[in-house]
């Protein structure tokens, strides 16, 4: 994948893995969640080591539009009425939390780390955005002591797009992903070209080694092992679209709309960055020409400079899954379902993950907990798309993970699985899991 991060970034190389390794903690992925698991472990004095298949930051960290921020949309309202105020209370404080983090060690490096407002936006009236501030309010008044930022409603925005108004979140912040990465990462214990092809609770076996661990850290976005933990039912994978634009209006903040069909807008070293389309991953064609058909009609001069597509776990109930994989597995940990928040989510996951194989208390461990309650709406969705997958032939092409039929996506020429969001390329190889391997030839 080539992003605009990728193309400005130095990332440190690092050794395969050829030999066979006893630690504590083993971190399993090499994106954002991983490395910031492994350098909170090493700050603490904690053995370690992180396998990564590919390259650090190769994956779904590249395509990233790099927001950091507790702003996520209009999930306050969401969490107030179906999960009550502590746990609305507790996600907010969580984020805020995270965001601090980011900013504490981006401002010590050179990330392009800059604290800007986010947005959320609405383009023909308000309604839901006065409701999501009347949530945020209530959820601010029982914090007590606690510091939270005061979100407030604005008027119309100066976008390249007509807007009605706007919820505006103070002091949230971006950078340069892959800049921070790198300076994070540079004396970690990482292995990359050595992805896991079996393990354990205890144990993984890569190509050329093996670790043995007191614990292990599952982080490679959908997480891959089937047998526990459900993640195939409690999750789907959705597909958006990013374009880099010169010659565009430029704009101050980072910009979401209220709508799940709207864009979203941001700006990075003199280039308007514009993302949307998003849809489940298996049920589009054509995502990315629909972006650009959009940017046509408000940037009719602009020129494209980068594009890509990303990909997001997408939650039941709009939290992540992060702490132990399963009830029944005590030492192996996930962090999962960032619900397009992956950055914010990251160092969430890294907190408390960092916590928890230290066996130390974690005051957001709780609502985050992979095991809580998963009867919810979406649920019945996944099961369905999941049972369709595989009962229905629609051609010889099946997923690789669990035999679901794949569509295939002309825009980005590949194939998709709209269980569980698996994707190869035309000539049947693996780029995106929670399968693991290529698809069969014919």
């Amino acid at each position: 994948m080539s992003t605009i991060w990728t193309n400005h970034s130095n990332l440190p190389e690092f050794p395969k893995l050829e030999k066979d390794l006893r630690t504590s903690v083993l971190i399993i992925g090499g994106g954002m969640t991983g490395l910031l698991c492994a350098y909170f472990l090493q700050q603490a004095g904690v053995d370690y080591c992180l396998l990564e298949k590919n390259t650090i930051c190769s994956g779904i960290t590249a395509g990233t539009t790099a927001k950091i921020t507790s702003q996520h949309g209009l999930i306050y309202s969401r969490l107030l009425n179906w999960e009550g105020m502590e746990k609305a209370q507790e996600y907010f404080r969580a984020n805020e939390a995270a965001v601090k983090r980011f900013k504490d060690i981006g401002w010590m490096i050179d990330c392009g780390m800059k604290e800007e407002d986010a947005y959320v936006y609405a383009t023909e009236n308000t309604v839901k955005l006065e409701k999501e501030l009347r949530a945020l309010e209530r959820i601010r008044a029982g914090a007590g002591n606690v510091r939270l930022p005061q979100p407030e409603l604005v008027g119309a925005l100066k976008l390249p797009i007509d807007t009605v108004g706007a919820i505006r979140f103070p002091g949230q912040a971006q950078f340069h992903p892959l800049q921070f990465a790198a300076a994070i990462a540079q004396n970690l214990r990482i292995y990359e070209h050595s992805g896991v092809r079996e393990m354990t609770e205890y144990f993984a076996l890569t190509e050329h080694g093996s670790v043995a661990a007191e614990k292990i850290i599952v982080a490679t976005h959908f997480p891959f092992i089937n047998t526990k933990g459900s993640y195939f039912l409690k999750m789907y994978q959705q597909r958006a679209y990013v374009l880099a634009l010169a010659n565009a209006p430029l704009v101050t903040g980072m910009y979401i709309d209220e709508n799940k069909r709207g864009i979203s807008f941001r700006e990075s070293e003199g280039l308007l960055l514009v993302g949307g389309e998003s849809h489940r991953t298996g049920k589009c064609e054509n995502g990315m020409e629909r972006l650009k058909e959009r940017v046509k009609q408000f940037a009719p001069e602009s020129a494209i400079v980068a594009e890509w597509g990303n990909q997001d776990c997408m939650s039941l109930d709009g939290m992540p899954y992060i702490g132990r994989y399963s009830s029944s597995t005590p030492d192996l940990f996930v962090a999962t379902g960032y619900n397009k928040w992956g950055m914010t989510g990251s160092m969430l996951a890294a907190m408390i993950l960092s916590d928890l194989v230290q066996e130390k208390e974690n005051e957001f461990a709780e609502i985050f907990s992979p095991s809580r309650n998963i009867v919810k709406p979406q649920l019945a969705v996944n099961i369905f798309e999941a049972m369709r997958g595989i009962l229905i032939p629609k051609g010889s092409r099946r997923c690789t993970h669990m035999g679901c039929t794949l569509q295939w996506n002309r825009g980005d020429g590949t194939w998709e699985c709209p269980c569980h969001g698996s994707r190869f390329d035309e000539c049947g190889e693996l780029l995106d899991n929670p399968a693991e391997n290529r698809l069969r030839k014919k």
